[in-house]
């Protein structure tokens, strides 16, 4: 390949305007998500059932096994914001 002035400015530009535009388009996939009826209402029951094993804290393998399958329940609500294309 023969001398061009400027190339790496003019790639390196290009590829972060690519970058800056297909994160941005990630952002707003998240936020409508995030801003939907069923994920929020899914996220508040799923702190809301971590919250009520703390609070009626026997301890037993029941409260553990409550506890586990909320924070799943939620830890699965985050991923699914997260694992957006």
């Amino acid at each position: 390949m023969g001398y061009v002035f400027r190339r790496f400015i003019l790639l390196w530009s290009g590829v972060f305007n690519l970058l800056v535009k297909s994160s941005v388009g990630k952002n707003q996939k998240r936020l409508q998500k995030m801003k939907s009826f069923e994920w929020i209402g899914q996220t508040i029951a799923s702190i809301c059932w971590i919250t009520s094993v703390f609070v009626y804290a026997n301890w037993g393998i029941g409260d553990w096994l409550q506890l586990f399958a909320a924070s799943s329940w939620l830890f699965s609500n985050i991923a699914a914001i997260l694992s957006l294309r």
